[in-house]
């Protein structure tokens, strides 16, 4: 770990000392404004009609957080994050923070489900968020629980604030393996 990570990571780190110790736990700081964002690329050359979804949904995390930004893969560039269109439910396979396959399931869509808002929720399975359920509209990770009203494709300051800190912490030897069916 290198010496401006752990002093990032200080401050999360005695948070959640004092609240196991029943102390008061403040959030953690900012990232330095010079900090660079991680980069998760993502292919969506076979999320088929759901590709403007897919697109809008990173747009809305890139809006959302500055500790990462989703980016279309480049040719020759091995994407970290593949979107693929099936006839399922919407589900995640993660393999890592920030990796991992979207499976964008037209059954959601079919019921009346938003797709920018199952793009965005998908994403967030990426990032490292879980499910919210049940949950209220204005919980992006509420998913279907939510209700097929509901369009809303931006995460809640909480679920910035998760995102935020798990990117703020990451080291490349962080591995995790979770798959979430929505």
């Amino acid at each position: 770990m290198t010496s401006s990570r752990l002093v990032r990571a200080l401050p999360v780190a005695i948070a959640a000392v004092l609240a196991l110790a029943g102390g008061q736990a403040v959030a953690a700081p900012a990232p330095a404004p010079d900090a660079a964002a991680r980069v998760v690329t993502y292919d969506a050359s076979g999320a088929a009609e759901f590709k403007d979804a897919v697109t809008k949904g990173a747009a809305v995390w890139n809006q959302s957080v500055k500790n990462v930004q989703l980016k279309p893969v480049t040719s020759g560039q091995r994407a970290n994050l593949r979107v693929v269109a099936d006839n399922g439910w919407p589900r995640a396979q993660v393999t890592a923070l920030g990796s991992g396959t979207i499976y964008f399931g037209r059954q959601a869509v079919d019921e009346g489900h938003n797709t920018v808002r199952i793009a965005s929720h998908e994403m967030g399975h990426i990032l490292g968020l879980p499910d919210v359920k049940p949950g209220p509209c204005s919980s992006l990770m509420s998913g279907a629980s939510a209700g097929t009203s509901c369009t809303n494709a931006s995460p809640n300051a909480a679920e910035k604030a998760e995102v935020e800190d798990a990117f703020a912490l990451l080291e490349s030897s962080t591995a995790t393996t979770a798959a979430y069916k929505d």
